[in-house]
């Protein structure tokens, strides 16, 4: 053997060497971010504008300096990343997320006087900034890792509990928790009807797409013009349909009694309730149906092979196999009414969408806030859990 043929071959090193560009990028990123956005901002009324401070005024050079400890290591470990490597950039990140509000809470306590009990502090945009990063980390180490979504489920909801935790006890100077504590029960309400409308609006297009999507199997020629239809209503913005639905339903109102007795009007809950569903109802029947058509015919033809009638084998072969898609429709249905519900709200029907135009009628961010993030926390929570789900349904999931 020659002295070249002993050498180690430039694939292994390519190979070894081979960096997580991902993860470099979103601590570099995460960097710049804290280093040359305001984490914070202090104002001493409502009225007045906040004044924004960087980092080291916020949370001070040691605070600083964990941060930036923080993010390098995540960047280091990007650079000759191993399962163990993955682990510990898990760890860190977690770490990272759970020491967030710790970070406001020393901000309230240096930046805010004793004698200024109307000031506020504010949320800046290095803050939202690094916890989009920190969210996109968590995402690129579940996949690396394989890990399921029921781990990122417990481990966000775990962050969540510590955050509302520190929210209630210690944040009290916080621009967002004095919002919420000045309309505390609208808020309550609000959150109650936000998730009526939504759980509403899925099950009946959960059950109105199963029917659907069965006819559209028996009867081919429904197939084309059902998804031509649906497709249609998907095109019409939804502050549009809820126009058009406004005089239809008004009318209906003035002049059948029985309607007007079921609370049926142009404006409130009802044109809300058929613009969600109206608007569910494709990804629910296009999911429905897929599920339903790429159950194996073999196995289904061993079924009937064993005796079973064809109800037998819809209910106990085809229906339990399709399940794990269907319940993709059902998530991609539910986050998406999640979001669409806020609109609901410039039509009386209320929602946390309420609190985002009075927020923007009033120039208040914070209140703008108050509505937007409980929502992005409930689209996570049923995109998490029911994609946990849908994967542990699957044939050979945990």
């Amino acid at each position: 053997m020659s002295l070249i043929d002993a050498l180690p071959s430039p694939k292994f090193h390519a190979q070894r060497w081979h960096s997580n560009t991902v993860l470099l990028c979103l601590s570099a990123f995460m960097l710049a971010a804290s280093w040359l956005l305001s984490p914070v901002s202090v104002a001493p009324n409502r009225i007045v504008t906040g004044e924004s401070y960087d980092l080291v005024a916020a949370i001070g050079w040691p605070g600083g300096l964990l941060v930036t400890l923080l993010f390098l290591a995540i960047g280091g470990l990007a650079i000759a990343p191993s399962r163990t490597h993955y682990y510990a950039q898990l760890g860190i990140v977690t770490l990272a997320l759970l020491l967030m509000p710790f970070g406001l809470m020393v901000a309230g306590h240096w930046l805010i006087a004793a004698d200024l009990p109307q000031a506020r502090l504010g949320i800046g945009a290095a803050y939202w900034t690094v916890l989009f990063l920190l969210m996109l980390c968590l995402v690129e180490l579940r996949l690396r890792l394989g890990l399921s979504r029921l781990w990122t489920t417990l481990l966000l909801g775990i962050v969540v509990g510590a955050w509302l935790v520190c929210a209630s006890q210690w944040l009290e100077n916080l621009a967002l928790v004095q919002e919420f504590q000045a309309r505390d029960q609208q808020f309550y309400r609000a959150l109650v009807q936000h998730i009526a409308l939504v759980s509403t609006a899925v099950s009946v297009s959960v059950v109105a797409g199963l029917i659907l999507a069965m006819l559209m199997r028996r009867y081919r020629r429904l197939q084309k013009v059902s998804f031509a239809l649906l497709n249609f209503l998907q095109t019409i913005p939804s502050l549009a349909l809820f126009g058009l639905l406004l005089a239809p339903l008004a009318w209906l109102a003035a002049n059948v009694p029985l309607l007007a007795e079921m609370g049926v009007s142009g404006i409130g809950t009802t044109p809300a309730l058929i613009a969600l569903i109206a608007y569910s109802l494709l990804p629910m029947v296009r999911n429905t149906y897929i599920a339903l058509e790429e159950v194996s015919p073999d196995t289904l033809e061993a079924a009937k092979a064993m005796g079973m009638r064809a109800s037998q084998r819809f209910w106990q072969v085809r229906f339990p196999l399709a399940l794990p898609i269907l319940l993709e429709g059902v998530r991609i249905t539910t986050v998406q009414a999640i979001g669409l519900t806020a609109v609901a709200a410039l039509i009386g029907a209320g929602g946390l969408g309420t609190f985002i135009f009075q927020g923007l009628g009033q120039a208040a961010m914070d209140m703008v806030l108050l509505g937007a993030l409980p929502i992005l926390v409930l689209a996570l929570i049923v995109d998490a859990s029911l994609g946990a789900l849908a994967d542990a349904l699957r044939p050979g999931g945990h």
